[in-house]
């Protein structure tokens, strides 16, 4: 009974010194200065050397200078993966997830648009380049040195032009890129967005 009467607060003590006491116990455990290991091959403390890209490379050279410690990690990293396995079935937020790819389509009509911006101001839109295997953004660059106005990718596979140029364009599109033909340019004339 005496243990019992030792272990609880007398009324006089207040239960924060209690739990003082509690927490300075914990910290004489903790021995300073603490020792950290550094993976020679990321430079990361060796517990974070899985988020790293070269893992496979870390592991190898934790297995050749620390094996003790190896052992160690590997062993928290098998238990920790049955674990991670029923986490990562599913994503939960953010991110891109499973990357899509993009499928091979053949090529397509290139649509040449003039499109109302304003009362009195138009935009250019050009849809189908990227079916020919042409990059958006370097023909985007090219329209607009060319033409000395904005251009810009909007969509997947949409340029827009600053400016009323549809006749310029059709004509451009023929002399910078030899795999579209006249017969596959249509020009759609004005539109609304």
């Amino acid at each position: 009974m005496a243990e019992v009467e030792a272990e609880t607060p007398s009324p006089d003590v207040d239960e924060d010194e209690v739990v003082n006491k509690d927490v300075k116990t914990e910290k004489k455990q903790i021995q300073c200065p603490v020792e950290v290991v550094y993976c020679g091959e990321c430079s990361l403390p060796v517990e974070y050397c899985e988020y790293h890209p070269n893992y496979e490379k870390c592991k190898a050279w934790l297995e050749k200078n620390f094996p003790d410690l190896f052992e160690k990690l590997t062993l928290a990293d098998e238990k920790g993966d049955d674990q991670k396995d029923e986490k990562n079935k599913r994503q939960k937020r953010g991110g891109k997830g499973v990357v899509k790819t993009k499928k091979k389509t053949e090529p397509q009509t290139v649509t040449v648009a003039r499109v109302t911006r304003n009362k009195k101001k138009f935009v250019t839109v050009i849809r189908g380049l990227a079916t020919h295997d042409i990059e958006l953004k370097k023909a985007s660059k090219q329209f607009a040195n060319h033409f000395s106005c904005g251009s810009a990718v909007t969509a997947e596979d949409e340029i827009v032009i600053q400016g009323d140029v549809t006749d310029e364009v059709i004509e451009f599109i023929l002399k910078k890129f030899p795999q579209i033909d006249e017969d596959s340019i249509e020009d759609l004339g004005d539109q609304k967005r």
